[in-house]
């Protein structure tokens, strides 16, 4: 196999089911591999939704400073490629191709998914890039992803929702045990999620991890144009913690707003900026390379705005929580008729989706993610948002979802194309 293309094609039905959740196999080729650590300084960042962003922050942060970056995130918008980048740039092809060569040849008789399979090219290719730093995404849960097999010099999980139910259980507590187990005793874990399941915490204190927890240890508030970043009980939204960071209680004021846009981005990158100062004994940052990264930081799908004559945005918003964020985000927008562009897998929790962004948009279209067997055809989709109470009509394809959703808006108003990679990956 000379290309990626022939070794994902491979890769994509060789194991006998897409996710096989457990660590047994993929430690074995690991260890087999030489447990191929990507960087000196790994931070492991899981969480329902915001974690693509939180490395996306962090990593810019640290380029900013003058750090050789590596990112490993999951799943990629356009190519492969993208889940595998050393200073922003994704993977050559030939590099990828070898690196999926050593995994072969280490693997022996056991049989890999293709996510566990990739991720340890991705180990492999970004051990031998000279890193200062690496951000691994988890891709599933946390306990029993292929990342967690790192351990992580500090780890972030960004938020707790419903997602992956199947896989995760049916509670934000179960949930939040499974992703809390990507922290590691005596290591820092960064909370993003408000409103923290006791389980998480229970995990926490069971491996002996350091919790620093959004307002808690550290908080975030807008101020004017731009936002105050604290460490500490002494501010307002952590005045009810009994504990003392010890970092000691500071404030880095004025920061810029992310250049990311949704309003769950400050909490991103407040735990972007808090891993930052956790890890300055080994990473030291200026405040300037911080408000560097946030300006310039870049995430394709996350409210991106499409180069088109009607404004159209494009976001991976494909769960509760991503919806309600997406709610949150069109609120604050100017009043003006807007369309939804849709599309969905079919383990979705559809009106958990739905139901939030109802009086958001004057219309919904839905269109089927080709070629993915798992996706909702457009006509059955459009069906189950009417028995939702949503006016919602079926497009043959991606050009003519477009075509109807601009005679719908007109020149004065919007479209938002979401939810999921996939479908973001169809238009933008």
């Amino acid at each position: 196999m000379q290309t990626s293309a022939q070794w994902l094609a491979i890769l994509e039905s060789r194991h006998p089911t897409a996710i096989d959740m457990g660590l047994d196999r993929v430690r074995a080729v690991w260890e087999a591999l030489g447990a191929p650590r990507p960087a000196p300084v790994c931070v492991v960042v899981g969480g329902t939704n915001g974690k693509g962003s939180t490395v996306a922050m962090l990593a810019a942060i640290y380029r900013a400073a003058g750090y050789r970056v590596g990112t490993y995130t999951s799943p990629h918008i356009h190519r492969y490629h993208e889940r595998v980048a050393v200073d922003g740039e994704p993977i050559p092809d030939p590099a990828l191709v070898a690196a999926f060569e050593r995994v072969e040849a280490a693997r022996g008789a056991v049989s890999l998914t293709y996510f566990e399979f990739g991720t340890l090219a991705a180990f492999v290719h970004l051990a031998g890039a000279g890193l200062d730093v690496a951000m691994l995404e988890i891709g599933l849960g946390g306990r029993l992803d292929a990342v967690n097999l790192i351990d992580g010099d500090a780890s972030i999980l960004t938020s707790v929702d419903l997602d992956h139910q199947a896989y995760l259980g049916d509670t934000r507590e179960q949930i939040g045990w499974e992703k809390a187990h990507i922290f590691r005793a005596g290591k820092p874990a960064v909370i993003g999620e408000p409103h923290v399941p006791a389980t998480v915490l229970a995990v926490a204190g069971q491996v002996g991890a350091e919790v620093f927890a959004v307002g808690r240890e550290f908080w975030a508030e807008v101020e004017g144009e731009g936002w105050r970043f604290g460490v500490g009980s002494d501010a307002s939204s952590a005045r009810s913690s009994e504990r003392r960071v010890a970092l000691g209680a500071f404030a880095l004021a004025p920061l810029p707003l992310p250049a990311l846009r949704a309003p769950c981005q400050l909490r991103n990158a407040a735990c972007a900026v808090m891993t930052t100062q956790l890890l300055r004994g080994r990473l030291p940052v200026t405040h300037e390379a911080i408000a560097s990264g946030l300006i310039n930081v870049k995430l394709a799908g996350r409210l991106q705005r499409l180069d088109r004559v009607v404004e159209t945005w494009a976001d991976v918003a494909h769960n509760p929580e991503s919806a309600r964020t997406l709610a949150a985000w069109l609120a604050t927008q100017p009043a003006r008729t807007t369309i939804a562009v849709f599309a969905a897998l079919a383990d979705k929790d559809l009106a958990g989706i739905a139901l939030p962004l109802q009086s958001a948009f004057a219309h919904w279209i839905t269109v089927e993610l080709r070629p993915d067997p798992r996706a909702v055809g457009a006509e059955e989709l459009a069906l189950r948002l009417q028995n939702l109470g949503i006016a919602a009509t079926p497009a043959a394809n991606a050009d003519a979802a477009l075509e109807q959703a601009d005679r719908l808006a007109r020149a004065d108003g919007r479209i938002v194309i979401f939810g999921s990679f996939h479908t973001v990956a169809q238009f933008a």
